[in-house]
């Protein structure tokens, strides 16, 4: 008899794989990328041969287990060595493997690698347990919660990012002059870009709705369409990925960090609209009632997702970088507060009696940061103001003058809020918030150990 595979053996969940293999038939694919969304949102994993990738359905694919116990340096800060890394006894030691099973229901064609397919994989032990900490099972057990409230996420992004001539790695020339915001002989400039990012986006199944010039120069824009569940937090993985790997092999150099050390460059933000829907009917449940700028449910929301704003800036502001854009007059975010239609507010409520598309922004958010993770900390800050019936204080119309709190000022502080925070070790577990915690201060103590070029010019010459 057959010994059964892994996915069979322990009853886990898997997509039917039809769609994918007919795909791989068409389009007479040779090799299929089978990739995993790591802790920091890095696309990770293995090229396996496109008739194997029916077998890595059902038996999973080995794969190191130290990729997740990596800061952003790429280097393993967990002491894997020993009998115990953090995780309990044998689990996660030895440099061991972990299964990565492929997730079929996300198999694309990738235009711009010809005879290429990728899938996004969910990640076991080899005990068939899920990965606790892995990127969509953290996710997909947020949306469950949702779903047990009978109501859905639907999500629209706003990805900022900037396209650059590719240099000698330190002068990176410039596309496009920046400050003329929107303007069309900026987008016309920029079209050879987006007429790449768009024609692959497209083959590639991303949901692509605007493409802009944005303000700062060399900077991009691209907002998709919404739409519900973890979809596009694996969209917004595989669109990285596209548009780096779709321009370095035009000779350009696109990158999603906050601010860039580049010559009167703007900083790159993530607005991350959100909606909420009744799973049974469809309704939109943010859209107000006559005389209110936001349901009841939607408030509610808001309310969550300021009371945890601190804490949850480890999601949406993962980086040393990111916080440099937390500034005034920037339009960007630098106080927990929320506005109407403002954009200097962290978040900003477009909603009107009536109308299908009400929703808010949050602001807050880097392009840099871990998809799933991001999804995850609004669903359960906006899902903690919903059980505990919060109201938001008033929506702010100065954002910039106002004695709201301030947001974390750089990564130190966020990592403090959220390593103290009880509502995320009840709801995320003790061992995801030591996990997460550990990994952003390795990041954190480099930072601090580095000399700066700041330090360089101000003190090397006058002392």
């Amino acid at each position: 008899m057959a010994r059964a595979g892994f996915v069979e053996r322990y009853d886990l969940q898997r997509a039917e794989t039809g769609d994918a293999l007919k795909l791989i038939e068409d389009r007479k694919l040779e090799t299929v990328r089978v990739s995993f969304a790591d802790q920091h949102g890095v696309l990770r994993g293995k090229t396996i041969m496109a008739p194997a990738f029916a077998s890595a359905c059902e038996n999973g694919v080995p794969i190191t287990s130290t990729l997740l116990l990596k800061d952003t340096s790429h280097q393993t800060v967990f002491p894997v060595w020993g009998a115990d890394a953090g995780f309990g006894d044998g689990r996660l030691t030895g440099a061991g493997d972990v299964i990565m099973v492929p997730d079929a229901s996300t198999f694309r064609y990738l235009p711009w690698s010809p005879g290429s397919g990728w899938a996004l994989c969910d990640l076991y032990h080899s005990d068939g347990t899920p990965v606790g900490f892995s990127s969509r099972q953290v996710l997909r057990d947020g949306l469950d919660r949702l779903d047990a409230k009978g109501m859905q996420l639907v999500t629209g992004l706003e990805v900022e990012f900037h396209v650059l001539k590719a240099g000698d790695g330190t002068h990176d020339g410039h596309l496009t002059h920046g400050f003329q915001y929107l303007t069309e002989d900026r987008y016309d400039q920029l079209e050879p870009v987006f007429e790449l990012i768009r024609k692959n986006a497209l083959e590639a199944c991303l949901p692509v709705r605007s493409l802009e010039a944005e303000f700062g120069p060399s900077q991009c824009e691209v907002t998709f369409e919404p739409v519900a569940g973890m979809t596009h937090a694996d969209n917004m993985v595989l669109f990285r990925a596209l548009v780096k790997q779709v321009l370095r092999r035009e000779g350009l150099k696109a990158s999603f960090m906050c601010r860039p050390l580049i010559e009167q460059s703007m900083a790159n933000g993530w607005h991350l609209h959100q909606s909420l829907v009744d799973t049974k009917s469809g309704d939109n449940l943010m859209i107000p009632g006559s005389g209110e700028v936001l349901s009841e449910t939607g408030r509610q929301w808001v309310a969550g997702l300021l009371d945890h704003a601190a804490a949850s800036c480890i999601f949406s502001t993962p980086t040393v970088n990111g916080y440099r854009r937390y500034q005034p007059f920037k339009l960007a975010p630098d106080r927990i507060q929320w506005g109407l239609d403002n954009k200097g507010a962290m978040i900003r409520a477009l909603a009107a009696p009536g109308d299908p598309a009400s929703r808010i922004e949050n602001r807050i958010g880097e392009p840099a940061a871990n998809p799933h993770y991001y999804f995850t900390s609004q669903i359960l800050c906006g899902l903690n103001g919903i059980e505990r019936s919060l109201e938001p204080p008033a929506p702010v119309e100065t954002p910039y003058d106002s004695d709201a709190a301030q947001l974390p000022q750089n990564l130190g502080e966020a990592i403090d809020a959220f390593a103290a925070s009880k509502f995320y070790r009840d709801h995320l577990g003790a061992e995801f918030v030591d996990y997460l915690t550990t990994l952003k201060r390795a990041e954190w103590q480099r930072y601090l150990a580095a000399v700066s070029q700041w330090e360089q010019d101000e003190y090397f010459g006058l002392f």
